[in-house]
């Protein structure tokens, strides 16, 4: 049985992964590398899975539901430093939320270079976030185009996703914005430094062509 994926068709594709894996396997010393994405949208809606209930009394989830309450959305950075999340729940994810978040992660760590590594989406790319980040020490790492992957914080959204949304039935969005920062608070009191990635992985050494769709089997 066979699966594919689509590789990178940037043309600066390499460059663009040995900077993000020197980030991850060299930290400056001055400086702090975070991981930062978006994680939605969260919708109000029973979600499938499994849970820890009493023997006998399953998760009851309704057949059927409406979208009357919108969606949010969450923005968050993973410390390479420390492993821990820090997070926000917005209605909106523009350049403005995007910029707002930047500069919570400024106020925590004022006197050191912020390294961040984060997708193409428009608004990480928006004038104003990159006139800002220009003058207070703030330096964008973009992934390359289809290349997720190399963003660490991706792994820990899953997790986010399995934790705290699977199997539930929220009803509100602020009983859903809460299971997430339970699950948060939790997995960062138990937190260890990030560092091993992909070690020892094919992408390291990439010896095939980053065009169109690559099959194994």
């Amino acid at each position: 049985m066979a699966s594919s994926w689509k590789a990178s068709t940037d043309p600066d594709f390499t460059t663009k992964m040995r900077r993000i894996l020197d980030l991850y396997d060299h930290p400056p010393a001055d400086g702090r590398v975070l991981c930062i994405d978006e994680f939605g949208p969260l919708n109000l809606q029973p979600r499938p899975g499994r849970a820890w209930r009493p023997e006998s009394q399953p998760v009851r989830l309704r057949a059927t539901y409406t979208r009357d309450q919108g969606v949010r959305h969450m923005i968050a950075a993973l410390d390479l430093t420390t492993k821990r999340l820090h997070y926000r729940i917005r209605d909106r994810k523009r350049w403005r939320e995007f910029l707002g978040f930047l500069k919570t992660l400024r106020r925590r760590w004022p006197d050191q270079h912020l390294h961040l590594i984060v997708d193409n989406f428009s608004p990480h790319k928006h004038p104003g976030v990159r006139a800002w980040c220009a003058t207070n020490r703030v330096e964008l790492v973009f992934l390359p185009t289809y290349a997720p992957w190399l963003n660490w914080i991706e792994v820990e959204f899953a997790a986010v996703r399995y934790f705290a949304l699977n199997g539930t039935d929220h009803r509100t969005h602020t009983e859903q914005d809460t299971a997430i920062g339970d699950y948060i608070r939790w997995r960062n009191q138990r937190a260890r430094p990030k560092s091993g990635f992909a070690t020892g992985s094919k992408i390291r050494h990439p010896d095939y062509p980053f065009k169109g769709c690559m099959t194994r089997h």
